[in-house]
């Protein structure tokens, strides 16, 4: 690889270095080492193709191994799922290796250990336990049972594994340093007592080895050299290393752990524990939901394999934590799907059109194209007849000049078909167009090369014919979260994001040539979006499930928010130039219902946290944040609210510290903290508005 002229992520680069160091690349070798405690999401999808793309690049071994020590939360049901998302994603693993194969040898290192004098059996309670093992910033003290003779421990520790002793009684820690700046060295838990049958053990094990005790030393007994992990286990290197110094030999490979960033999605957790709260409260259907981040929903969902490892070398390795927007993963699947996806025609919003000098008995299949992307896709034959399906909005029976779908006395073409004239249309009783009638023109068919045929019209609809139309149940998929990053606000539960319309189930009307279809097929619904058949689906009832639409309406929704925002910011200054009280209302007014109406809670609580700055213009704004949009006092953290408070009230402009009084009113919270402020500026205070307000707290 080495030779190859690419530039390198630092992943590559440590191991390059490696190699020039004298590292055979015959004695390369990966792992990826998930816990089947859950199914896999999209980060993990990020491992995956960094693990197994390693071993194809340097054509070195690559194993799955299953972290499977904790039998409380960990099934069989995962570790299937599990090996079937990683042979979908394309990769195969060289040895399929599990933590339990290794746990007599972890038992018999353990016990070495205790002969060592470098681990003992403690008996305290677990609070007592955080209590002595002191803070970030403050030393831990020793256990009272740290000095317990070898002899005792040993008699202890078979006993824990034997099963006489309840759990919670006794645990077993490496003898390290309780003053360590490092807290995760300050005599880390080795094994704990759990009566619990493991899936792959049964009743075997009564103790079950701690992740830090068991990761590096089945690292070790793999061969695996190196073992990339997400930053948060960086602080977990320093252990790492330290028990592989207790058992290492020379003449065998010496693991090396290192670490990379983890890659968050926006509108979306990974969290297995927030993705298993999903589903047990039933805000999803299941791990495989199509709406979750799960490598399965998204499979199930419609997204490819080649699209996800498109997604991974996308946004590459960093050494940092960052927020991918899921943009950049429904662009990957968007480009896949160009290429490969036939083009069929549905309607979803259907609105009944009548050809009138179309004959009633008539029928006559056309060609269609199945992919312009695609030379070798060929075509397929569609029917037309009399009475066809459009969708509802590509009708206005009064239509503006810039309206370039079908209305009444302009033409537009039929895919595929002829071009058709709006003559008139059908009304309910309560005036809902029923049927649009129309005319067409017998010489103008597609491709006929007529003169007819090369008229420019103003649009091309889709459609399908009534008479030969499949119904299908139409599962429209949207972000299941409103705000960008659900998880990561103080206070706020990420379940108050959840997006009330992340699914719409609707009927659609399909052309014919999609009755055969099979579990995860995938078509591209002209002008509509990117859709695949669920599994759900049968021969009596076709299920389609929509991957994504052809444009990003997010995209254009944050866009519109921002504006908002931007334009907000502009109209304040109106508010200080205007000259009477009825105009700054009407400024105020116009702000106010445009705040009330941004969603991205994200967006609200950055731009307040930008705009807390000596500027009245700024300060004012950020009060009106708080005054109409659905940002509340205790979203914020505390230190920016009452830097927001503070500066407000020591503000040039009584309009500015009007409003924070106003806000400060409302919030009984922080009030008394301002109490002083709030007593001086009524002793100072000029404004007659600002002293009425002033008055009434």
């Amino acid at each position: 690889m080495a030779s190859e002229e690419k530039s390198l992520n630092f992943i590559e680069q440590i191991i390059e270095e490696d190699i020039k160091n004298g590292m055979s690349q015959q004695k390369l070798r990966f792992r990826f080492p998930p816990e089947p405690n859950g199914y896999l999401h999209i980060g993990h999808a990020s491992s995956i193709a960094l693990n197994f793309g390693l071993g194809i690049d340097y054509q070195a071994p690559v194993n799955l191994r299953f972290d499977d020590t904790n039998p409380e939360k960990e099934e069989q049901e995962f570790v299937d799922a599990i090996k079937r998302d990683v042979e979908w994603l394309g990769y195969q693993w060289e040895s399929e290796c599990y933590a339990s194969d290794y746990f007599q040898q972890l038992y018999d290192w353990a016990v070495e250990f205790i002969k060592k004098d470098k681990a003992y059996v403690d008996s305290q309670t677990s609070e007592a336990m955080a209590e002595q093992k002191g803070t970030p910033t403050m030393p831990g003290t020793d256990s009272p049972f740290r000095n317990r003779s070898v002899e005792e421990n040993l008699d202890l520790f078979e006993r824990m594994k034997n099963g006489e002793f309840p759990e919670g009684t006794h645990i077993l820690r490496a003898k390290i340093d309780m003053k360590s700046t490092n807290m995760l060295m300050r005599d880390p838990i080795m094994y704990r007592i759990l009566h619990k049958d493991h899936h792959r053990t049964g009743s075997d094990w009564k103790i079950y080895p701690m992740y830090d005790w068991a990761h590096g030393e089945s690292d070790y007994l793999e061969g695996i050299s190196h073992s990339f992990c997400t930053l948060e286990f960086l602080p977990h290197r320093e252990l790492y290393d330290w028990f592989l110094d207790q058992i290492y030999d020379d003449n065998k490979v010496r693991p090396k752990q290192r670490e990379f960033a983890r890659r968050n999605l926006s509108h979306t957790v990974v969290s297995k524990r927030k993705l298993q709260q999903l589903v047990k409260e039933k805000h999803v259907n299941g791990w495989d939901d199509p709406r979750m981040s799960t490598i399965s929903g998204l499979r199930r969902r419609g997204y490819t394999a080649n699209s996800l490892r498109n997604f991974a070398n996308t946004i590459g390795i960093a050494k940092r934590d960052n927020l991918i927007d899921v943009s950049v993963l429904e662009f990957c699947i968007r480009e896949d799907l160009n290429k490969t996806a036939p083009r069929v025609m549905a309607v979803l919003d259907p609105v009944k059109v009548v050809i009138t000098n179309f004959p009633e008995e008539k029928e006559e299949w056309l060609d269609a194209e199945n992919n312009q992307e695609d030379d070798n896709a060929g075509f397929r034959k569609v029917p037309l007849s009399r009475e066809i399906y459009i969708e509802r909005e590509d009708f206005l029976e009064e239509a503006p000049a810039k309206f370039f779908r079908l209305t009444l006395g302009k033409e537009v073409r039929l895919k595929n078909a002829y071009i058709i004239k709006g003559e008139s249309v059908v009304k309910d009783a309560d005036g809902t167009i029923t049927e649009i009638h129309v005319t067409y023109d017998t010489d103008s068919l597609s491709g006929s090369g007529t003169e007819a045929s090369q008229r420019k019209v103003s649009g091309t609809l889709h459609w399908v014919s009534i008479a030969h139309a499949i119904e299908a149940e139409i599962r429209l998929y949207d972000r299941l979260f409103t705000d960008e990053s659900p998880d990561t606000h103080k206070g706020k539960d990420f379940l108050e994001f959840v997006n009330p319309n992340s699914l719409q189930v609707i009927k659609g009307y399909l052309e014919p040539s999609l009755k055969e279809v099979q579990n995860e097929d995938k078509f591209q619904f002209q002008r509509l979006g990117y859709f695949t058949v669920d599994k759900d689906s049968t021969a009596e009832k076709l299920v389609f499930n929509r991957t994504v639409a052809l444009k990003d309406a997010w995209e254009e929704k944050g866009k519109k928010e921002e504006n908002v925002i931007n334009n907000s910011l502009k109209e304040i200054n109106k508010y200080f130039k205007v000259g009477t009280d009825e105009e700054r209302n009407a400024v105020e007014k116009s702000i106010g219902e445009g705040l009330e109406n941004v969603s991205n809670f994200s967006l609200l609580q950055n731009t307040l946290k930008k705009n807390i700055n000596n500027n009245k213009s700024s300060l004012l704004f950020s009060n009106f944040l708080l005054k109409f949009s659905v940002l509340k006092t205790a979203d914020i953290e505390v230190e920016t609210l009452h830097k927001l408070y503070s500066m407000s009230l020591k503000s040039e402009s009584p309009f500015v510290r009007f409003e924070v009084i106003q806000n400060l009113k409302k919030d009984e919270v922080n009030f008394d903290a301002f109490s002083t402020q709030l007593a001086d500026l009524r002793n100072s205070e000029k404004s007659e508005s600002v002293l009425e307000v002033l008055n009434t707290l």
